[in-house]
């Protein structure tokens, strides 16, 4: 099954981009297709134990032995919610992609290839198939950034590339590195977590490592790609780099840098803490000068994932189940968030919070949009009730006891997080709806269905936060223990 969910992807992309098996619709065979892939997802949580610590469904067959590298995947409490966030967020990428989008068959097979690569790295138990997986999803998402990007597509997509190359190299170095210091032939995580090297070693293993993930997910000041990519993207691209691919970072986060160097990761953790404070307040005090709604999402979305951070530089039960939930939590609200950003923009043509005025006015402007960005705001606000309260709460309760300092940083910065999005709901959505705005296209319901999902995931889980909790808590613990 697990094979399934990485050959599908690939498969779909060759057969929509190379052959007219696909029909004349592509569209069509796309979303039936994500949905295939979400059922196999739903499937396999039906089957998954949540209370097994270690691998399930596991899969190791030798692929290019002299190398050491084997095809072995498997799924545990760990990669299982980002595995099926990827899914979910692929299928509402596709619905949100305009029906009229140039190019359709290359569009639709970069978005598999995108999907087939964020899959593979988080079911992958080899480093070095990690790293291939990891780096595959760099070219799709090039291409999706450079062809159907904004008016600086080029730009942003080469500097996004460049970024993402390095971050790649500086996470091979360290995989390098890890085998030659072990004396060992594979790269099989399993086989090289048993080692234990001198705190010496795992420091000079673990810098490279972190650098390549801090540019991944990423933090500041390592930041400088992300804000160019989410203006430049579409909107289902931006849904998709926000809520799964900056995952992959913060996933190797806990993985290799938790899973691999404990030792070396608490003998930095009080300096990656106060690093994550520090990102936590860039983001929210760029945020609050920005103009464009995009870039105030995107700078919100650099300042929240400093939280994951946070919480696993804590190393504790609560604060590693944390860092999960907030990655689950990250990737609903700010995809949601986009979506509507998105909206705003197909209607009116701008996102300059400076020109959109008066968007809620019930009879001519965008009502339902502007309701579901205030409960939008409320949720990355942290509002209880919502996933974002839950999620925040879990990681600053099991962080303060470690880095109380820290942790506080990151309270300012989720304070800051009202500020800004209040601002621009205020600009946006209330006041006299500009002249210019008078004649808005009126949206159907179907373009709102994507985001009145995530919406329903966003309360239920922020309802019943145990089912997300119960998803990884056995797995982060084992993180810690050598389990």
């Amino acid at each position: 099954m697990l094979s399934a969910l990485i050959i599908i992807p690939f498969v779909s992309a060759a057969i929509i981009g190379l052959t007219p098996l696909s029909g004349k619709n592509p569209r069509n065979f796309a979303i039936l297709t994500a949905a295939i892939i979400l059922t196999i997802n739903l499937f396999v949580c039906l089957q998954f134990d949540f209370q097994h610590q270690g691998i399930q469904f596991a899969q190791d067959v030798a692929w290019i032995e002299w190398i050491g590298l084997n095809y072995h995947v498997g799924i545990d409490g760990l990669s299982f919610p980002l595995i099926l966030l990827n899914s979910l967020l692929t299928l509402i990428a596709i619905l949100a992609t305009s029906p009229t989008i140039q190019r359709p068959r290359l569009y639709y097979a970069m978005l598999f290839l995108l999907n087939a690569g964020a899959v593979g790295a988080f079911l992958a138990q080899d480093l070095l198939l990690f790293f291939l997986f990891y780096e595959l999803e760099i070219v799709p998402l090039y291409f999706l950034i450079a062809i159907w990007g904004g008016t600086r597509r080029g730009y942003a997509a080469m500097k996004f590339l460049l970024y993402t190359a390095l971050s790649g190299i500086l996470v091979l170095a360290s995989f390098l590195g890890l085998v030659w210091l072990t004396g060992e032939t594979t790269f099989d995580y399993e086989i090289l977590r048993s080692h234990t090297l001198p705190l010496a070693s795992q420091l000079w293993l673990l810098a490279p490592l972190l650098i390549g993930v801090f540019i991944k997910i990423p933090i500041f000041p390592f930041h400088t790609w992300l804000p160019d990519a989410h203006v430049e993207a579409s909107t289902p691209i931006s849904v998709l780099l926000a809520g799964v691919l900056l995952k992959l970072g913060t996933y190797a986060l806990l993985r290799f840098g938790v899973g691999l160097f404990l030792e070396g990761w608490v003998y930095l953790a009080p300096w990656l803490a106060v690093l994550a404070g520090i990102s936590a307040l860039y983001g929210a005090s760029c945020a609050i000068a920005q103009r464009d709604m995009k870039k105030v999402v995107a700078y919100s979305s650099i300042a929240h994932m400093a939280y994951i951070l946070l919480a696993a530089t804590a190393t504790t039960r609560l604060s590693m189940t944390a860092a999960v939930f907030q990655m689950v939590s990250h990737g609903l609200i700010s995809a949601f968030l986009f979506l509507l950003v998105g909206m705003v923009y197909q209607k009116t043509g701008s996102r300059d919070v400076d020109y959109l005025r008066g968007l809620l006015n019930p009879e001519r402007g965008l009502p339902v949009t502007g309701g579901l960005m205030i409960l939008g705001v409320m949720a990355s606000s942290g509002l209880p009730g919502m996933v974002g309260f839950i999620s925040e709460f879990l990681v600053f309760r099991g962080s303060f006891p470690i880095f109380p300092i820290p942790t506080l940083m990151c309270l300012v910065g989720t304070g800051l997080t009202a500020v800004y999005f209040l601002l621009v709901i205020n600009k946006v959505f209330f006041g006299r709806l500009t002249e210019n705005l008078a004649q808005l296209p009126p949206v159907q319901w179907k373009e709102h269905a994507p985001a009145f999902v995530l919406l329903l995931l966003i309360v239920a889980f922020g309802i019943k936060p145990d089912w997300v909790t119960h998803w990884s808590e056995v797995q982060a613990i084992a993180l810690l223990t050598g389990g």
